[in-house]
């Protein structure tokens, strides 16, 4: 049997993502968590790490040159072998040593569908609030490769949200998360099963099941 792929993951918040990804692996698995990151101390992704016995430490970058954190980084990383990365919720830029190390190697999800509503400062509840002042009627949530800029790095699957009259923030805010806790894993699944091959993952298709009616969403990929 192929051993799983061993990924770390960045977060700077409560790491809902994180449970998703978490909650996805089984015992014969493409990926395992090995370390959860974060560039606070205390938050909740670093109580899930805990929580699942997995290492989880704080690298602080606030005040600090880039190649230092990224040398903090690279060597947490080595020592416990780590293969790939995923970003989930974490609001700071991958120092561009570390992303040419792990180049494809590193995924992040965003809320909104890429190239659009992307870049420095979106995030969170600003993505929303953009998207709701577009007037457009469709969102939802991306997982692309990290390069050295925010969310320009190739898209490898999109799924796709119904933006409805009355909509808030908050209402579409949850009903995408909804839609991130069930791609980010798939798409992690895809990947990371395509890597232990040897191989390029290409992109990832939702099926038919997995955009169903039940979200209210369509479902787009490349």
């Amino acid at each position: 049997m192929t051993p799983p792929v061993s990924a770390a993951v960045f977060a700077s918040g409560s790491g809902t993502n994180l449970r998703a990804l978490l909650d996805n692996e089984t015992p014969d698995g493409p990926y395992r968590i090995v370390v959860v990151i974060s560039d606070r101390k205390g938050v909740g992704a670093l109580e899930r790490a805990e929580a699942a016995g997995r290492v989880a430490r704080t690298i602080e970058v606030g005040g600090r040159p880039p190649e230092d954190v990224a040398a903090e980084t690279l060597a947490l990383l080595e020592s416990l072998n780590v293969q790939a990365i995923f970003l989930a919720g974490y609001l700071r830029l991958i120092p561009a040593a570390v992303v040419s190390t792990f180049r494809r190697r590193i995924l992040n999800i965003h809320p909104a569908l890429l190239p659009a509503f992307g870049g420095t400062g979106m995030f969170g509840k600003r993505v929303h609030e953009a998207v709701l002042a577009s007037g457009t009627e469709v969102s939802g949530a991306t997982v692309h490769y990290v390069d050295e800029e925010y969310d320009t790095g190739g898209i490898v699957g999109q799924w796709s949200v119904r933006v409805f009259p009355g909509d808030d923030a908050p209402a579409l805010a949850a009903r995408i998360l909804s839609v991130e806790h069930r791609l980010y894993p798939a798409v992690a699944d895809h990947v990371c099963e395509a890597w232990a091959a040897g191989r390029d993952p290409g992109p990832f298709r939702l099926s038919p099941a997995e955009s169903g009616p039940a979200l209210e969403q369509d479902s787009a990929s490349l």
